[in-house]
């Protein structure tokens, strides 16, 4: 068996799992640790490349250097594999550990996991933004109110009217609403812009202040009402990690024109009625 010892690696026919070790061998955080990278901090994962002097830099900090930023000197494409088959023993600890995420895992997955983790970092929703804020889930609201100098509209109840003011002026314009039902949060954008074609549109969407998995659990559904007409849109909520910019491109949700709005507008104002459900 590949035992891991205090003083060195010993290499045999078979791996010792991280759980299997005794209190005569190096702890798995310990381990781990080894696999720090000296530039972000991150662990540096399989394929393990090093310098001329065995020292590792993680592949995306790599990509950036031109010397070993602990030796200075030359990096080179040597891959390291008995560090490699150390790694396939430890579980790493997942990079957002320092905001709650208590996952260790394999190399083999953690990438896919940090995807999805719940504890990552939130980007800014706000339309158009490019403030760059990153937070935690629970200041997203609290950043969104920021951003629009706490003009953001905020309902609660699973069905709520929105009323989106001025559709008719010219430009680019983006409404948000905050609905808050079934203890979740929900941030409702339309946009008007110009996608694809030329012409201005109007899109909408709702996304959820929470998790991928956490938003399949629910549906929503956008109606615009007037004499003889409907128009509606009734999908599953995108999740705060998802960029409603790709739902508004590859219209993955309630899309118009502003003619049609006029149809179902009073007086330059639109009320889109806003329906969540759980399934």
């Amino acid at each position: 068996c590949v035992h891991v010892c205090v003083s060195a690696v010993c290499v045999g026919s078979c791996a010792l799992s991280p759980t299997e070790m005794t209190d005569n061998t190096v702890s798995n955080s310990d381990l781990a640790s080894l696999f720090e990278c000296p530039v972000c901090f991150n662990h540096v994962l399989p394929p393990i490349t090093q310098c001329q002097s065995g020292h590792l830099v993680c592949s995306e900090c790599r990509s950036r250097l031109t010397h070993c930023p602990t030796c200075r000197g030359p990096l080179t494409a040597v891959r390291n594999l008995a560090m490699e088959r150390v790694a396939d023993l430890v579980l790493f600890p997942c990079r957002y550990a320092s905001s709650g995420c208590g996952a260790t895992l394999p190399p083999t997955e953690k990438a896919d996991h940090e995807e999805h983790c719940e504890f990552r970092p939130c980007r800014c929703p706000c339309p158009g933004a490019s403030c760059g804020w990153q937070g935690a889930m629970d200041a997203v609201v609290p950043h969104v109110m920021q951003h629009y100098n706490n003009s953001v509209i905020t309902l609660e109840g699973e069905v709520v009217v929105f009323l989106a003011v001025n559709i008719n002026l010219a430009g680019t314009l983006d409404w948000v609403m905050v609905q808050s039902c079934f203890g979740s949060q929900f941030l409702l954008i339309l946009e008007k812009l110009e996608i694809h074609d030329g012409y201005q549109k109007f899109f909408a969407a709702v996304q959820l202040i929470g998790t991928r998995e956490q938003a399949e659990h629910f549906t929503y559904r956008l109606e615009l009402n007037g004499t003889r007409r409907r128009l509606m849109w009734e999908a599953t909520p995108l999740s705060i990690h998802e960029r409603i910019e790709t739902a508004f491109l590859n219209c993955d949700c309630l899309v118009f024109y502003p003619r049609v709005g006029e149809l179902f507008a009073e007086n330059g104002d639109l009320s889109i009625n806003v329906t969540i459900s759980m399934t």
